[in-house]
């Protein structure tokens, strides 16, 4: 089980200023590993309870909320990653675990029992929320993501475009998933994270999206697809 807390700041931008600032940290961070051109895919399906209880609190801005995902890097991973985020404040907590193809699949169909055989006390806590909770699968969200590393204070600065969304199957591994734009395509997410203060070079080079700064969470831009929403 990985855990990680720190502050998350997120913008949205248009599609040219992500070449711009991409350009800019290329030469003074590192790029992650994983990046191909214009970065590596996320597939994540989100969970939540009957009521929509974690979307509406997102939409009502309440303080402390959490979300319940599983993610992977692509239709032919071997695995999948378990999160839950929760918001504190500023800060935001971040906890994974690591699950097999075969338990990702049963987790996606509803059944939590695999998280029973994982002696980590987080896995124990994701079984009781969300059968509790009553958590079903909810949406599949799927994008790029271009990302730059700082080792000082964990910086971690990411650009998400080309976000599709579908509520309508929720197979996580799926090669022919149906999916329609939840952002408009000139558009992407910025997204900085670190953990006590931006490092003052990375800062200004970001100091333009300043007035951009947004709540803008991926899950809801999933939900609000159905209901038409205009981005």
């Amino acid at each position: 089980m990985n855990e990680v807390l720190r502050q998350e700041k997120k913008f949205l931008i248009t599609a040219p200023m992500m070449c711009e600032l991409s350009a800019a940290l290329a030469p003074v961070m590192m790029e992650d590993p994983h990046n191909r051109g214009m970065g590596y895919p996320i597939r994540s399906l989100y969970f939540d309870s009957l009521d929509d209880r974690d979307y509406q609190e997102k939409e009502d801005g309440v303080e402390l909320r959490r979300k319940i995902r599983l993610r992977c890097y692509g239709p032919e991973t071997d695995f999948a990653m378990l999160e839950m985020k929760q918001k504190q404040g500023s800060m935001q907590k971040k906890r994974s675990l690591r699950v097999s193809r075969e338990e990702a699949l049963g987790l996606a169909r509803g059944d939590y029992s695999p998280l029973l055989t994982h002696p980590e006390p987080f896995a124990a806590e994701c079984y009781g929320v969300m059968n509790m909770l009553c958590y079903r699968p909810r949406a599949v969200v799927e994008y790029r993501r271009r990302a730059f590393i700082a080792k000082e204070n964990k910086i971690r600065v990411t650009f998400d475009h080309s976000i599709a969304a579908t509520e309508s199957r929720f197979d996580l591994f799926a090669t022919d998933l149906v999916e329609n734009a939840a952002l408009d395509p000139y558009l992407a997410v910025l997204e900085v994270k670190y953990n006590g203060f931006l490092l003052g070079y990375i800062k200004d080079i970001l100091r333009r999206c300043d007035e951009s700064e947004s709540s803008v969470g991926k899950y809801s831009l999933s939900r609000a697809v159905s209901k038409h929403y205009t981005f």
